[in-house]
């Protein structure tokens, strides 16, 4: 119940009155009365889903598969968040140790970085880097990745047995990466030339295959 005081003008003018009003509703009774911001957004929540219309159904009965569509979107929402996009192509970031050597380097970058090692007659660079291009390649296809301590011939085994009819290749590339990386002989542009028609023939092929570690 509001009360004023006996002094003030029994006809109070607009602008006083809403004064008054305002005064009275800023009292600690009213304020608690207020619904809060959580009562706001429940009400606002179950105002939609009572609005819901699927088919020929509308309000209560269609809450459960309102629901339902909230919580699969929720899901998805969540399992971008944590896996991102899928990728269409199945090309991966893939960085780390490689031959016992880290390089966040891409298979790409590799490539050009043997290419241009061959230009200036740096071979046993060159088919260092077109080796280590293969390898990367592979696992950015997630079709064959490998592991720390995973050796140039190891790799060439198992990558083989999946490409079948580039397992001498590999093999060949392989014990040519060992010679320059771990024996110190010196490359030769026909070693060079064999490591990058493999990386040129294994990047052509098309495979769907279960993702490998080695």
């Amino acid at each position: 119940m509001i009360f004023f005081p006996f002094d003030v003008p029994v006809e109070p003018d607009s602008d006083e009155a809403r004064e008054w009003l305002i005064q009275e509703l800023a009292k600690p009774p009213y304020q608690a009365a207020k619904p809060t911001l959580f009562d706001q957004i429940a009400k606002a929540i179950q105002d939609w889903l009572g609005s819901l219309t699927i088919g020929n159904t509308q309000g209560p009965p269609a809450v459960g598969m309102g629901i339902l569509l909230v919580v699969v979107a929720v899901a998805i929402i969540a399992a971008i968040l944590i896996f991102g996009i899928p990728r269409l192509n199945r090309r991966s970031t893939v960085a780390g140790s490689l031959f016992g050597e880290d390089d966040a380097r891409s298979a790409d970058a590799m490539r050009r970085d043997a290419e241009a090692a061959a230009a200036r007659g740096d071979y046993s660079t060159a088919i260092a880097e077109m080796f280590r291009s293969i390898a990367r390649g592979l696992a950015e296809r997630t079709i064959l990745s490998t592991l720390p301590g995973t050796t140039a011939l190891g790799f060439a085994t198992t990558a083989g047995s999946m490409f079948p009819a580039h397992a001498d290749g590999l093999t060949t590339a392989a014990r040519a990466f060992d010679d320059v990386r771990y024996l110190g002989r010196e490359g030769t542009a026909r070693q060079f030339e064999q490591v990058a028609s493999i990386e040129a023939d294994l990047r052509s092929v098309k495979i769907a295959l279960e993702p490998t570690s080695v």
